[in-house]
């Protein structure tokens, strides 16, 4: 199957924007040739933003005309063994000394006062990280359960130490740029109560994704160049917020219009979004890429996006509008193999498992007999019903295999039909979509299951996912 992923994100590297422009300077001696790399966070990547040689003096110089999105930033030195970070802001001529004996105490950052904090914390939590680091060794390799308490004391100490001197940075310097970065980084706090109930449990995650954005502001497009906010996007939309289409559909509405005045921070969230949900990780969430697609992408706000790539999300929404999970399922209109017609909507049943297969599909020849299995063994009594629909992948005509596979494997209680050639081009002529578009089909077998009115109510199911699904609604069937 096609995997539909666009790697939006790496057009960032081309949208350095505004004017003044930008003069990096770099000052490392140990270094007397080579290429030095200007770089930019996204989430866990460095992204490169310029490159400049590295003189025998080890001096090495970044200068562009357009300035720099802040954010933090990183030189990486000619071996890519190493590298420095600091932040870039409002100020930028920037001049970085740096000893790779001592990368932490030993590089200075002068030209940006963004770079003052910066620097203190950085030497503050290595300290600090070091300590945890230690406790927890020592922990580990306690011999006595004093020695245990002992050390795990010292390592709640450390680590409150560490906090207070991170809610000192935000209290006291509240419009710097490390207090933002250090907002949007901390963690809610969930209350300190042990969850008994199950009602407990459901209080304690309401709070945390009530409070999971507490400090972050969707204004401000220096947080989306950091090594945590791609992470902490990615963790909420995959493990925190509700998986429903509905809840994400308003969820990022609400983002992408406070992101609206930020145009880094709502380029960045749209083309996120976008990738994650045109192939989803749940059944369903495709409504919201269709979603994205109708009232962003469509309406010419995503000016960025290139031709190709435009049209490569519009012709995935297209395929998805037709068979969204809930909508009522397109009528298809086909013939048997005696020739006679067979329409999807003259199936009377109960629930209807359409399955879109091949002959000559290897694994269809699997699956299709498993199918009627468990067909017999249990759907039919429930008044399940099972509509096959010939979907070859080549030119070919491959009606004889399909004939001869239906009956070796006595599919005798299935509606078995299709499409002819004559038919397929009747339909392109008129600019019917096929039932490939209308369904997405893109590999074979697949399934899908309908209610008694034809409305989809699961999609691209393996057959324990679909026969699970039979079972949850017959148990909660009235």
């Amino acid at each position: 199957m096609k995997k539909y992923t666009f790697f939006l994100l790496a057009i960032f590297g081309s949208s350095l924007c505004f004017a003044q422009g930008y003069q990096i300077t770099l000052q490392a001696q140990q270094y007397k040739s080579g290429i030095a790399y200007l770089t930019y966070y996204m989430g866990s990547n460095l992204n490169i933003a310029d490159s400049a040689a590295v003189s025998n003096t080890g001096m090495a110089i970044f200068k562009g005309k357009q300035k720099l999105p802040g954010g933090i930033y990183a030189v990486v030195f000619p071996d890519k063994n190493l590298r420095t970070d600091f932040l870039i802001d409002k100020e930028q001529k920037i001049t970085v000394k740096a000893d790779t004996t001592d990368l932490v105490n030993k590089t200075t950052v002068t030209g940006s006062s963004a770079n003052l904090l910066y620097v203190q914390y950085q030497k503050y939590v290595a300290k600090k990280g070091k300590q945890l680091q230690d406790e927890r060794m020592a922990y580990m390799s306690s011999k006595t359960k004093q020695d245990s308490l002992t050390h795990e004391k010292n390592y709640n100490l450390y680590n409150t130490e560490l906090n207070t001197y991170r809610d000192g940075i935000i209290k006291n310097q509240p419009a710097s740029m490390m207090a933002a970065l250090l907002k949007a980084m901390k963690e809610p706090s969930v209350p300190a109560n042990i969850p008994v109930t199950k009602q407990d449990t459901i209080n304690n995650y309401n709070y945390y994704k009530a409070h999971y954005w507490d400090g972050v502001t969707f204004m401000d497009d220096r947080i989306i160049r950091t090594p945590f906010f791609l992470k902490r996007i990615e963790r909420y939309y995959r493990e925190v917020i509700s998986p429903s289409p509905d809840s994400i559909i308003k969820d990022v509405d609400y983002k992408l219009l406070l992101a609206r005045t930020s145009p880094e921070m709502y380029k960045f969230l749209l083309n996120w979004l976008t990738d994650e949900y045109i192939n989803p990780k749940y059944m369903g969430q495709d409504a919201v890429f269709v979603h994205l697609f109708e009232k962003y992408h469509s309406k010419g706000l995503t000016s960025w996006l290139n031709e190709k790539q435009m049209e490569a999300i519009s012709r995935r929404a297209y395929m998805l509008m037709a068979n969204l999970i809930g909508e009522k399922a397109a009528n298809l209109d086909m013939i048997d193999s005696a020739g006679k017609p067979s329409p999807l909507y003259n199936v009377a049943a109960d629930y209807t498992v359409i399955i879109f297969w091949d002959p000559n599909c290897g694994h269809c020849k699997e699956e299709v007999p498993r199918l009627d299995s468990i067909y017999q063994a249990s759907w039919k009594k429930h008044n399940v019903k099972i509509y096959a629909v010939l979907s070859p992948d080549d030119k070919e005509n491959p009606k004889p295999e399909w004939i001869k596979f239906i009956n070796e494997h006595k599919l005798t209680e299935w509606t078995h039909v299709y499409k002819t050639k004559a038919m397929e081009e009747a339909d392109f002529a008129a600019q019917k979509p096929g039932f490939r578009q209308l369904y997405d089909i893109t590999l074979t077998p697949t399934l899908y299951l309908l209610d008694k009115d034809k409305h989809i109510v699961g999609k691209k199911l393996t057959l324990l996912q679909l026969n699970e699904l039979l079972e949850v609604k017959w148990k909660t069937k009235p």
